[in-house]
């Protein structure tokens, strides 16, 4: 079976409104929209344009060691500038390869300048269990009803 690709995950997990920021805004601002969007990480953007990507690790890093006040500080000054992301075609396996090369938990998947969705690294596995477990049951039923073994003739 070919692997499946991340625009078949965005279709699974439906329609998703992308929690935004933008880089003036401040730290307590999009930890807000996190928290009440139950997200783990948030991007941010311009005119629809993205400029970066905030996570939780992002901010227990920045604003917990270095003493900043989230209320005081923009996201821009901790955001990561360079977001990796993937194209829809992407095969599942190959994403969580990326992510687990990088060590991020989520990434943004666009289609030319278009940002489609974001998955998370739980979402990939998720995902990625399902299709094996889909595989074993094929496999299993071509056992028991396609191989005649030494109890079935053939």
């Amino acid at each position: 079976m070919p692997a499946k690709k991340i625009k078949e995950l965005l279709k699974t997990k439906g329609e998703q409104t992308l929690i935004t920021a933008k880089p003036d805004d401040t730290v307590f601002v999009a930890v807000t929209r996190m928290v009440e969007n139950n997200v783990g990480a948030i991007l941010i953007t311009v005119d629809g344009q993205i400029r970066g990507i905030m996570s939780e690790r992002d901010y227990l890093r920045f604003i917990t060691i270095q003493g900043r006040t989230a209320r005081d500080t923009p996201v821009s000054e901790l955001m990561t500038r360079k977001v990796i992301y993937v194209t829809p075609d992407a095969d599942l396996n190959e994403v969580m390869a990326i992510m687990t090369r990088e060590r991020i938990r989520h990434i943004p998947v666009l289609e030319g300048q278009t940002l489609l969705g974001m998955v998370s690294i739980g979402d990939v596995v998720k995902q990625i269990s399902a299709n094996q477990s889909e595989q074993i049951d094929v496999l299993v039923a071509y056992i028991n009803e396609g191989y005649p073994g030494p109890n079935r003739s053939a």
